[in-house]
Order: structure tokens, then C-alpha cells, then sequence
């Protein structure tokens, strides 16, 4: 009925420290486990300049540790950025760490930036990332093979035969085209319209078509629950706001996203009633049931966790219980 993403922002502006942020996100995966969370999510950038989380599977796998049954996902996860070998040797520890919980929604990040930071050239990302896959899928055969001249032998496995489930992030045709070749599934963050385009290079390929998941208009990744609104945006508005205008510094030209936000102020993104929102419980119960999930930030732009715990003790005592 509700899912969690945790991107760990941790502004000057916020009250409260990065450390009780972390524990708190650790203390909320708990909490989300014993409340029927159907999945938990961790996101990575770089070169950011509130903190937000370059480290996601060290993330995932203290969720991972601090739960038993949740699905996690890291996504997204800039492969390009990453030694596709020591990528792999994590990823296999990690998948053993979970028994197998951990998928993988790679992408191929649209930030120059980060790239810079990371020593690695933005203009061949989509080479790097082709790069990436095929040695990461190589490694976990457990046969040795030869990366760019150097000899891999990954004893290590994966307890998911084959390696862990992958996904291809993304908004592009190229992208998309890549999922089909690889045979993965595809998450956008919304509104490509690209699932036939998918099936039909898949049909090309020659590959099975795996999940495609394209959230459409009215969907909110980034909910809040409060028995008055106007009242909690007050509070929680700054922190959303911020949120709202670091995506909006980064994204550019991918601003189809369902993430992306025009607003300048708290007073627009409130107005704007659009991926950002705090709902009375009612209208929780109203918007799961018809869109069948609520997605919740519960940190979202480092919003500090008693406030945030507010939100979620709400969402147990008067939406779960509507819900069955």
C-alpha cells in the first residue's frame, strides 16, 4: 500500500544533523517492515551540494540488515560511474547479504558534474554503460574472463542465478533500446509514452519483454499525510521546496519527469498539487485506492525526523486500517 525512497538530502538549512538522518531512515525501514511497506528505495548522486546519498548500496544494505522480507531497490544507480568489477563484487555481496531482495534500476545519469568529479567522460556514458552490463554479467558466471586487459576471476556468487534483477532508468529512445537489447525491464520517472517503442526493439532483439513501469499524470512519488494540510505545509514546505528546486536545478531538459517542478515558492508547490503532497487521511485512502500505492519521502529535503514520524504514525493509526 505504501513504499519509501530515501536520497538522504541533508541541506545547511535543515535542523537536523546527517547523523540523525541515517538513523532515522535505518529506524523507518523497521518501522516500514512491521506496517506492510511493499518496497524501499535508495538513490545516488554526486557532487551535490546538500549530501545527497553517493553511497547507495552501503545504504541498501543496512536496510537490508534492519529488515527481513522487504524488497529494496537502488534506483538509480549511475553504473558509468562505477568500476563495473568491483560494481559486480558488491552487488554479489550485497545479493547474499539480502537473500536476493536487492534489484538494480541502472541509469545513465544526465549530470556533466558527476562524471567530472569521477574521473570519467560524460560524452561515452551510454559506452560505459553497455561496458558496464556486459562485464558485470560476465563476472557473476563465476568463469574467469579478460576486462580491458585484466584478469577477473569473481569466486563470490550471486544467491539469484545469474545475478540480481536489472532494470534500465531513463526518459530516452536510447535508453529504452538498450533495455531491449540486454533484455531488462524499464522504470521511467514518467510520462515517455516509449512501452510500444520498448516491445517493438524487444521484437527486434529478439528478447522477451520485461516489466515496463511509465508512471502517468497525478502520480505523487513524494507523499505526506497531516490531519491539517495547510497547517503541515507550513512546516513541511521549506524542505519540500528545496527538493523541488535542487531537481529542477539538475534536470535540465528532462522535465517531463513527474519529479520536475516549476514552483519558485512553497506557496506554488502547494498550489501546484502536483508530485509534492500532504494529505488528510481520507484523501490517502481516496488516492490508494485508485492509484493503488502512496509513495512516500519521509525525509524528503532533509525534513527532520520528528516531523516526519508525525506523518507516518498518522498514516498507521487512520489510512492502513482502511485499507485492510
Amino acid at each position: 500500500m505504501f513504499t519509501f525512497r530515501f536520497d538522504m538530502r541533508s541541506p545547511a538549512t535543515s535542523p537536523a544533523s546527517t547523523t540523525d538522518l541515517y538513523q532515522a531512515a535505518l529506524d523507518m525501514a523497521s518501522w516500514g517492515e512491521e506496517h506492510g511497506v511493499v518496497s524501499m528505495m535508495v538513490s545516488e548522486h554526486h557532487h551535490a551540494s546538500d549530501g545527497y546519498l553517493p553511497s547507495p548500496l552501503v545504504l541498501a544494505s543496512a536496510l537490508a540488515a534492519r529488515t527481513r522480507e522487504v524488497p529494496i531497490q537502488v534506483g538509480a544507480l549511475l553504473a558509468p560511474l562505477h568500476d563495473p568489477i568491483r560494481l559486480a563484487e558488491d552487488i554479489a555481496v550485497l545479493d547474499n547479504l539480502s537473500r536476493g531482495r536487492v534489484a538494480y534500476i541502472l541509469a545513465v545519469g544526465y549530470r556533466p558534474e558527476e562524471y567530472a568529479m569521477l574521473g570519467r567522460d560524460y560524452s561515452k556514458r551510454g559506452q560505459l554503460m553497455d561496458e558496464c552490463i556486459e562485464a558485470m554479467r560476465q563476472a557473476w558466471s563465476g568463469e574467469a574472463f579478460t576486462y580491458q586487459g585484466r584478469p577477473v576471476l569473481m569466486a563470490t556468487r550471486t544467491m539469484t542465478p545469474g545475478g540480481p534483477t536489472l532494470f534500465m532508468g531513463g526518459h530516452s529512445k536510447p535508453a529504452v533500446r538498450r533495455a531491449a537489447r540486454y533484455g531488462m525491464g524499464v522504470m521511467t520517472e514518467g510520462n515517455t509514452g516509449l512501452e510500444e517503442f520498448y516491445k517493438a526493439e524487444c521484437a527486434n532483439y529478439g528478447t522477451e519483454p520485461q516489466m515496463f513501469v511509465d508512471p502517468g499524470p497525478g502520480t505523487v512519488s513524494s507523499a505526506f499525510i497531516a490531519e491539517d494540510p495547510d497547517a503541515a505545509w507550513e512546516e513541511y514546505g521549506p524542505h519540500l521546496l528545496h527538493d523541488a528546486l535542487m531537481y529542477a536545478e539538475w534536470m535540465g531538459e528532462h522535465q517531463q519527469a513527474i519529479t520536475h517542478s516549476a514552483s519558485a515558492t512553497v506557496e506554488a508547490l502547494k498550489a501546484e498539487q502536483g508530485n509534492y503532497r500532504i494529505f488528510t487521511p481520507d484523501e490517502a485512502v481516496a488516492y490508494v485506492r485508485e492509484h493503488g500505492l502512496l509513495s512516500l519521502q519521509p525525509l524528503c529535503g532533509g525534513l527532520p525526523p520528528d516531523l516526519a514520524w508525525k506523518s507516518l504514525e498518522l498514516l498507521a493509526a487512520k489510512v492502513l486500517p482502511q485499507l485492510g
